[in-house]
């Protein structure tokens, strides 16, 4: 049985891509930063295991999957998921939001890439996927930082694709768009209503439809699909 980690995996989109990972046959390990509450819930829900470590530490990173290693087995799925938002205009923004966002949601992807891409080179199988955002695609305003950020995964994903294609792994990135979870349904209404109005499908996604996205890219007969992004965006945005 394939084992699959997803960071940030026990929330919104993480939490959908851990529970179809799940019952597509994968043993699943759910890695969370803070909310033990939230884990402890998911984990309760779901039978899930939920591990904590700080994503944006690389020795918490090495740590967190020398863990999942010894209670689940070698990480053949890498889903990095984790993200954080700290939004601002660019003249107003902080060298700490600018650092905090680029450090869980960039840097967190090179350290957990780290962390596993030996054992996979290895085994001669690996499936890494990118979990992007159409605001790395197209810019937004008030996040030149988390823009930046998701934008860097389309490099690494790239890179780590032709590197690594010899050796039976892939990467893949997933670029959603508006997707219906706690961050966005706390949006003022308004906001919610224009987000709705600039899909041209008229809603938003589900976290469950990232995650089949996720389910099909870690599948073993995948491995002829490499450096490619799915946007799952309902054609607000099209590449």
């Amino acid at each position: 049985m394939r084992v699959a980690l997803v960071t940030g995996g026990t929330r919104g989109i993480g939490a959908a891509i851990s529970i179809a990972l799940r019952d597509a046959g994968y043993r699943v390990a759910a890695n969370f930063g803070s909310n033990a509450a939230a884990a402890e819930a998911f984990h309760q829900r779901t039978s899930i295991p939920a591990f904590q470590w700080d994503v944006a530490s690389h020795e918490a990173c090495r740590a967190g999957v020398a863990a999942v290693t010894e209670a689940l087995g070698s990480v053949d799925v890498l889903v990095n998921n984790a993200g954080i938002t700290r939004d601002r205009a660019f003249h107003r923004m902080s060298d700490d939001d600018w650092f905090a966002v680029m450090n869980t949601n960039l840097n967190s992807a090179f350290y957990m890439c780290r962390s596993v891409v030996a054992g996979m080179r290895e085994r001669k199988f690996g499936r890494i996927v990118n979990i992007s955002s159409i605001n790395g695609q197209k810019g937004q305003f008030g996040q030149a930082n988390y823009s930046t950020a998701k934008a860097g995964m389309f490099g690494l994903t790239k890179a780590l694709a032709l590197e690594y294609a010899k050796h039976g792994i892939t990467a893949n990135a997933i670029a959603p768009g508006h997707v219906d979870t706690d961050m966005i349904r706390a949006a003022p209404p308004a906001l919610l209503d224009q987000m709705r109005a600039d899909v041209p499908i008229g809603r938003l996604g589900t976290p469950e439809e990232i995650a089949r996205c996720v389910v099909f890219l870690a599948a073993d007969n995948a491995g002829f699909l490499t450096g490619s992004t799915i946007t799952a965006n309902g054609g607000t945005y099209l590449t």
